[in-house]
């Protein structure tokens, strides 16, 4: 059976278009999973042996009572609370282990000029990596941090939490159900902030039902702006060529760029340096204006 292609109307070359974005200061950043484990962070498999561990379960058969967001979710239950487990992930994943200096990537997410920047991952790595070379940036993790946003730094949306507050994560089930509602003030910020605007997806794994959620949730928040407003081309990078994934995505307007070797690393790093080379045609400032 033929694989139905992607809409011939997105027309020209996905990283043309990618670039073109960026320089007109019509793109923002998506940063997902991983991007962290690039660093060497512990995976969420990881994550659920130490539940297992702390709860007294033997690993293996932990692992087969549910999903990751149920164990979590069962963790919260046992514990009485998610802290314990927010606790060891900000030691773990905040050890000498690991160096920023040392992340080429995370390099590139600094140095590009990115307005926007939104993450589903908790971990402050982001933030480090603009304070290793010298970018300012504001994190926001909720409404209040709104009050501070200006023209001059770039914002870092911790969209599913931040070690900072137990309160913010989306680490459990529950958690993960409020978040579907979309309806939290970042959600209403993100609303506003993908309108007239392209988002480049990293890190993400196709088959993660949370990203697939959220293109879904942004088709719709496209489709329903006023008559006249198209919806701008999105991206996603991927590790491999997929044309099955390749044309559902297309149905949502979002373009795949696949990896253009052996080293899916080594490939976004060469597609962030273009980006990074791309210089803006509008200075920061001027960009925020018109967007205001």
């Amino acid at each position: 059976m033929a694989v139905p292609q992607p809409d011939a109307a997105l027309g020209g070359d996905a990283i043309e278009q990618l670039v073109q974005a960026y320089r007109s200061r019509s793109l923002m950043l998506f940063v997902g999973a991983g991007v962290s484990m690039s660093l060497g962070l512990p995976s969420w498999h990881e994550l659920v042996d130490h539940m297992a561990e702390e709860l007294g379960f033997d690993p293996e058969e932990f692992r087969g009572y549910g999903s990751e967001l149920t164990l979590a979710e069962f963790y919260r239950i046992a514990k009485g609370q998610i802290g314990p487990l927010r606790s060891w992930m900000d030691r773990e994943w905040h050890s000498g282990a690991y160096d920023i200096a040392n992340s080429r990537i995370h390099a590139l997410i600094a140095r590009a000029e990115f307005d926007l920047i939104y993450t589903t991952n908790y971990d402050r790595w982001i933030e480090k990596a603009f304070e290793h070379h010298g970018k300012p940036y504001l994190k926001i993790t909720g409404v209040g941090d709104l009050s501070a946003v200006c023209g001059d730094s770039t914002q870092i949306v911790k969209f599913h939490g931040d070690f900072d507050d137990d309160t913010s994560l989306v680490l459990d089930e529950s958690s993960f159900f409020e978040r579907l509602e979309f309806e939290s003030p970042l959600d209403i910020k993100l609303r506003a902030d993908v309108l007239g605007r392209s988002v480049l997806f990293i890190g993400y794994s196709l088959s993660d039902i949370n990203i697939r959620y959220l293109f879904f949730k942004l088709s719709k928040l496209w489709r329903q702006a006023p008559h006249g407003v198209p919806q701008p081309v999105s991206f996603i990078f991927s590790t491999r060529p997929n044309p099955v994934q390749e044309a559902a995505l297309a149905q949502w307007n979002i373009r795949m760029i696949a990896a253009d070797g052996d080293d899916p690393a080594e490939s976004l790093e060469r597609l962030m340096t273009r980006l990074v080379e791309a210089t803006p045609a509008r200075p920061r400032a001027a960009a925020a204006a018109g967007k205001a």
